[in-house]
Order: structure tokens, then C-alpha cells, then sequence
């Protein structure tokens, strides 16, 4: 009698082909972030030129008010959305729910948004003296805006790199342009902000397009699933953690740091965080939207997934070291150029936080687990102990060591955490 054929153990990817395919996605994100890179210059310069006194003010401001509406949806939903959605097949009715759930969340985030907006305008929207067409045409916007940011997620789970990458760039182009053409008309910057998320809204429009095309629109019952609901819910715990323990400690770091070093030595500081931000921009570009959809796919393929992990580790590390070496040998050249002479001065703190974002960065890619994971106690655990880390270095580091003290508390802080996930995920290396 003839045996039933053995089970096959799906075996890993060999190293090149994994790598292959990580790196050809690189270079496809990389294209959006040079747009995102390149808008943004843009927009500076033409509020910097063309938007009267306290026009690069009010864009800062305008974004910071943007953000307070749209991380909800984009660092938590977003982020489980992909998650769930990776790994099966458009159309299916598991699919159908977790599609639904995060289309529900994100209107339960706006409407939470808008009911603050309504309670109290003034604080929110009060510097740009609105009228009541201004509010609800910034109401449209980011309810817009949102809605693309959604089907973007839903494009990334899918692996449509291609079409994230288009859309980024043609949501560049359409925010700066309504920008350049209401100055350039004589508009103000109230407008001229308000023209610039309207129109970047307005990339739902061929967003929706490609993402009927490539059927990823499924049509929904009516009903949700509420079993999905919660499951998406928790990644918004995991995005109130950021804000609480990384954008209230920064802010409140860089309030000490003038306190005790005044403002013209925490500049200094700053110019090298600053350029800290430009590259950690471009690498948490690529990992959120190559990375991490290809390890949420590989959810149930512990081998693949694996195979994934050491090789991103294993690219990351040389490459980030080399790229690292070469801006410090730059850096008499760099600073000034970016910046300005007086810059020149905070030369020797960059090597400090290169030193300590060489560890940020493969810590990172370790937690990316946790994410994939949904092991929100523990995503929220690792974010709450980094602060108070930080935070202690600080207290220890800056009475001490002055300005030089914060980049070498941030240095510390990567290096106690890298050793710690090394070991904690260990099984996912080895």
C-alpha cells in the first residue's frame, strides 16, 4: 500500500533572494521619500519667501495641528491594518472584517477629533482666524487626507509598492502646488495652508482608482466584526504610547536643556538632532513600508520570517556603520552647509548620536516584532521603560557634561536597550 506523501516543511528563502527583494523595495521607497524630502523644502521656501512675517511659524504650527488629527489613525489603525491584512487573500470574509474594522475606527478617530474641534476652536485653529467655510474646509481635508492615508495601508499590505510610491509623490506635488498658486496670487498663508491639505486630500480621488483596480475594495455587509474591531483598537494604545513616552519627553528634554544651557548651546544640540531626523525620516520610510508589510505577510512562516529578520539585521549594520563614518568624516563640511557657520561648533556632538542611532536603528527593526506581533503590554512596556531610561541619563548626563549630555544620554539609551532585545528576541535571530 502506498504512503501518503510527508508533509513539507516550507524551507527559508536563501539569504540573496531575501535580501533581492528587500532591497528592490528600498529603492522604490526611497524614490517616495525623496519627493516627501523635496516638498517639504519646497513648501519652506515658498512660505519662507512669499508668506509675510510668521509664515514658517504658522506652517509648523498648521502640521502640528495636522498631526494631532491624523497619528491616531495613521500610527495606530494604519499600522494594525497592515498587520491583519498582509497575510490574506483581498475579498475573503476575514478580510472583509478587519477592512471594515479599520474603516470604523478611523471615523470614530475623526469624529473624536472634530467633537475637540467644535468644544474648542480657539485653542486649536484660533491663530489662523477662521471662518466658519475655513473650518469645514479644514474638517473635509482631513477627513480626506485620512481616507487616503487608509487606502495607502491597504495598498502596502497588498505589496503594491509601486502605486504607494506614485501616490506619495503626486501627494507632494499637489500640496506644494495649491501652496505656490494661492501665494503667488496674493492669498495669505491661512489660505495658502489650508489650499495645501484640501488638495493633498484631494489624492483620494486616484488612490480610490488604484485601489478598485487591484480589488482591494471589498463590499461590506453592513455589519462589523467586532472581534476585529478590538483587535485593530490595540494598536492605538501602542500610538498613544509614542506620543506619551517619545514626543512629551522630547519636548520636555529640550525645555531643560534651555533652561540649563540656554538657547544658544542647546542650538547647537539641536542641529544635530535635526540631522538626525532627516535620515531617521528616510529609514522609518523604508522599513514601514517595506519591512514591515513583508514580516506581517510572514506571520504564520516562523522560518520565513526569521530568514527576514537576520538578513534586514545583517544588511543593516554595515551599511548604516559606513553611511554613519562617512557623515562624521563630513561633518566640518556638513553642519555649516546645512545650517550655518556658527554650526560648525557642534561638530563633536555628532558622534555621540551617530554612535547611538547606529542601535536605534537595529533596535527598531527588532521591535518591528512586537508590532507584528499585536503584543501591545510589551510594545508599551519597552516605550515607558526607554523614557524613563532617557530620562535618568539626562537628570545624570547634562549637569555634567553640559550640551554634550544629551546626545550621550540618547547614545546610552540605544545601548542598554540593543543588548536587551538581542537577547529577549533571540529566537528570531538564531
Amino acid at each position: 500500500m502506498q504512503q501518503p506523501p510527508a508533509s513539507v516543511v516550507p524551507q527559508p528563502e536563501p539569504r540573496a533572494a531575501v535580501l533581492g527583494r528587500f532591497l528592490r523595495g528600498s529603492v522604490g521607497s526611497g524614490v517616495a521619500v525623496l519627493a516627501r524630502a523635496a516638498g517639504a523644502l519646497a513648501l519652506n521656501k515658498l512660505l519662507a519667501l512669499y508668506g509675510g512675517a510668521g509664515g514658517i511659524t504658522l506652517l509648523a504650527h498648521f502640521q502640528n495641528l495636522m498631526a494631532l488629527f491624523t497619528t491616531l489613525p495613521n500610527d495606530g489603525v494604519h499600522v494594525g491594518l497592515v498587520k491583519y491584512l498582509a497575510p490574506l487573500r483581498a475579498g475573503s470574509g476575514r478580510y472583509r472584517a478587519w477592512w471594515g474594522a479599520g474603516l470604523l475606527l478611523n471615523a470614530g478617530a475623526l469624529l473624536v477629533g472634530f467633537g475637540v474641534l467644535v468644544i474648542a476652536p480657539t485653542s486649536l485653529i484660533g491663530v489662523f482666524q477662521p471662518t466658519l467655510a475655513w473650518g469645514l474646509l479644514f474638517a473635509l481635508g482631513i477627513t480626506l487626507l485620512t481616507g487616503h492615508a487608509f487606502l495607502v495601508s491597504v495598498l502596502l499590505a497588498a505589496g503594491r509598492l509601486r502605486q504607494y510610491v506614485v501616490l506619495t509623490v503626486l501627494l507632494s506635488g499637489l500640496g506644494v502646488g495649491a501652496v505656490a498658486g494661492v501665494l503667488v496670487l496674493g492669498g495669505s498663508s491661512q489660505t495658502a495652508l489650508l489650499a495645501y491639505l484640501v488638495a493633498q486630500g484631494l489624492t483620494l480621488v486616484p488612490t480610490l482608482g488604484l485601489a478598485y483596480r487591484a480589488g482591494l475594495l471589498p463590499r461590506l455587509s453592513g455589519r462589523f466584526s467586532w472581534p476585529a474591531v478590538r483587535g485593530v483598537s490595540r494598536f492605538l494604545l501602542m500610538a498613544v504610547s509614542v506620543l506619551l513616552f517619545g514626543k512629551s519627553v522630547d519636548f520636555a528634554m529640550r525645555e531643560v536643556l534651555i533652561q540649563q544651557l540656554g538657547l544658544a548651546q542647546t542650538d547647537l544640540w539641536q542641529a544635530v538632532a535635526k540631522l538626525s531626523d532627516n535620515y531617521t525620516m528616510v529609514f522609518s520610510a523604508i522599513m514601514g513600508s517595506v519591512y514591515y508589510p513583508r514580516l506581517a505577510a510572514l506571520t504564520a512562516q516562523p522560518l520565513q520570517r526569521r530568514a527576514l529578520v537576520r538578513a534586514v539585521l545583517s544588511l543593516l549594520a554595515p551599511v548604516v556603520l559606513v553611511g554613519f563614518v562617512l557623515l562624521w568624516l563630513l561633518r566640518g563640511w556638513l553642519l555649516p552647509l546645512l545650517f550655518n557657520q556658527h554650526f560648525a561648533a557642534a561638530a563633536p556632538l555628532l558622534a555621540p548620536q551617530l554612535v547611538g542611532d547606529w542601535a536605534k536603528f537595529l533596535t527598531w527593526a527588532l521591535l518591528f516584532l512586537l508590532t507584528v506581533r499585536a503584543q501591545v503590554g510589551r510594545y508599551v512596556l519597552v516605550q515607558a521603560a526607554s523614557a524613563v531610561l532617557y530620562a535618568l541619563l539626562l537628570i545624570w548626563l547634562v549637569p555634567r557634561y553640559g550640551t554634550m549630555g544629551a546626545p550621550l544620554a540618547h547614545a546610552a539609551r540605544y545601548w542598554v536597550l540593543l543588548p536587551s532585545c538581542l537577547w529577549y528576541f533571540r529566537r528570531d535571530i538564531l
